[in-house]
């Protein structure tokens, strides 16, 4: 089976590598163009295109594919399907069938459940128990194509965006290679989503990081853990901006204006929320410092 593959994160390099490791004809890769990172703003490529290179696969960043000239070398790949990973841009029409079987999307949802952008951060920030993977047939709307199959993923308590990331990677590179063998026999199925059920989200910004204490504990704690890796809860803590990395319900209420610092021992620093419930922040990051435990935290910055 000849593919054309899109995708520019780790989340798509993991598919990549599965498709190739499974024997699937990889005949092109597409990815975003390569743009600057780190301090010293070099340009970087994407986790996907490091991974074609290994593997001498040709590799091309358009910055659009709303040209006659890509449809065009789109058609000559004469792939029989399309596989498209967290690519970043919306494929045109004539480039979706251009595959003999169309192209077919991984997402990070149980769709129609968040579509959008970061998918699997805000299944953690909403204190979800659970989410899943998604393959469909893309269409011209954003994530409303037919479904193909969908892959239920338990979400730990305390468990970040990142870690759930690192695992629903693996998890989506085997649903896709499903995807594609099962396309190939003639057995997947198509099933038409329920519009009336959809849900949208958006990218995170930084400007989520500052924990609003108006909340209940529960949220603030799900926010805490959905934000990391990026871009990391903060709160104002003795005049400095503290990152966020670890926090845990006490069962303790309060009469406290959310916000408030009730105590600071070696356990952590108790403070009050908005369900008049108080939480535990654990483990945190003051400015030009390494990660810390509150503990380790209080010995250096005693808090009366």
């Amino acid at each position: 089976m000849r593919v054309v593959f899109m995708g520019t994160p780790a989340f798509a390099a993991a598919s990549l590598e599965r498709l190739i490791q499974d024997g699937f004809e990889i005949c092109a890769v597409y990815t975003q163009p390569d743009k600057p990172r780190g301090r010293g703003m070099e340009l970087a490529f994407s986790e996907v295109k490091q991974l074609s290179l290994q593997h001498d696969l040709p590799v091309f960043q358009p910055a659009t594919l709303r040209r006659p000239e890509e449809t065009e070398r789109m058609l000559a790949f004469h792939a029989d399907i399309i596989a498209v990973v967290a690519y970043g841009k919306l494929l045109p029409d004539e480039i979706i069938h251009s595959a003999r079987f169309g192209a077919v999307n991984l997402h990070g949802s149980l769709l129609p459940k968040y579509r959008g952008a970061a998918p699997i951060q805000w299944a953690v920030i909403n204190g979800d128990s659970e989410t899943g993977l998604t393959t469909f047939y893309l269409n011209k709307d954003m994530d409303a194509g037919d479904l193909i199959y969908t892959e239920t993923v338990s979400i730990g308590r305390t468990e970040t965006s990142g870690d759930l990331y690192d695992r629903m990677k693996i998890i989506g590179a085997g649903l896709l290679s499903r995807t594609l063998t099962d396309i190939e026999r003639g057995t997947a199925p198509r099933i038409p989503q329920n519009h009336a059920e959809a849900t949208y989200v958006k990218p995170l910004d930084k400007s989520m990081s500052p924990i609003d204490w108006n909340l209940s504990s529960d949220q603030i704690i799900s926010r805490i853990y959905g934000l990391q890796p990026w871009p990391v809860a903060t709160m104002q803590l003795q005049g400095e901006t503290v990152k966020v990395f670890s926090a845990e319900a006490t069962g303790h209420t309060c009469d406290a204006a959310p916000g408030s610092i009730l105590s600071a021992y070696r356990n952590g620093i108790e403070i009050a929320c908005g369900d008049q419930n108080t939480l535990l922040v654990t483990e945190l990051q003051v400015p030009g410092k390494r990660r810390m435990s509150s503990a380790d935290y209080l010995r250096g910055h005693p808090i009366r």
